[in-house]
């Protein structure tokens, strides 16, 4: 007689809350794991943006869904998000581009001249790996941190639940500002780590497409690249 077969149903809310048991303990061993990884290992960028965090970030964040079937994380980075996600972020990561490009000429003093960046590999060659950092960071911090507290501590108000988005993203970086940089300049990275974090957090909120945050990160790394930052 054939088995009759099992019907896999969604989590009802209250299984979805306790699945989150496991939010904190994922947290803090992707944490201590990145931690190691920075001040320990010295691998080539192209490396830390592409299998290091991928493996370090993206490989638990998968595995947390798997989990939990946590399939709100998933929703973040539907395939028919895709299209609206990346023009959007085009649009969002260009104001941005533009403000930031025209604030450092004025600080400057500096006179616009023509160049040929598109037409340079080596700029697609750093495009891209701002690109896969954006998707891995996005992936990490709002599609799956910056949910699962919202599901999590559903009672929060909003500003709560964006500060401890913010504040995390911010700490799992402070590491490499101290790595890349010395004195006052530590300080002026973590308070632009922290604006963007702001902004990225609330772009979120907002359009829930994760696609939309990798632009805006990838075009945000290579404007902070372009006028040296």
């Amino acid at each position: 007689m054939p088995s009759k077969k099992t019907k896999h149903t969604a989590p009802t809310p209250s299984e979805l809350l306790s699945s989150h048991i496991f939010f904190i303990p994922f947290l803090v061993a992707i944490a201590a794991c990145w931690l190691v990884y920075r001040f320990v290992f010295d691998f080539p960028v192209w490396f830390d943006e592409t299998l290091g965090k991928g493996l370090l970030f993206g490989v638990p964040v998968w595995a947390y869904i798997i989990m939990t079937r946590a399939h709100s994380i998933q929703k973040t980075y539907e395939p028919r998000k895709l299209l609206t996600g990346l023009l959007f972020g085009v649009a969002v990561g260009g104001v941005f581009g533009f403000t930031t490009s025209i604030m450092a000429l004025l600080q400057s003093g500096a006179t616009p001249q023509p160049a040929a960046l598109y037409m340079s590999d080596i700029f697609w060659a750093e495009f891209f790996l701002a690109g896969m950092t954006g998707f891995w960071e996005s992936l990490l911090f709002f599609s799956f941190i910056y949910t699962v507290i919202e599901e999590k501590w559903s009672n929060w108000p909003l500003w709560a639940s964006v500060l401890l988005t913010v504040s995390i993203f911010v700490l799992f970086h402070i590491p490499n500002a101290f790595l890349r940089f010395e004195g006052g300049a530590v300080v002026s990275q973590i308070f632009l780590l922290t604006l963007f974090a702001l902004g990225q957090t609330l772009l979120f909120i907002s359009k829930r497409n994760m696609y939309a945050l990798v632009v805006t990160h990838a075009i945000w790394g290579m404007v902070l690249l372009l006028h040296g930052q």
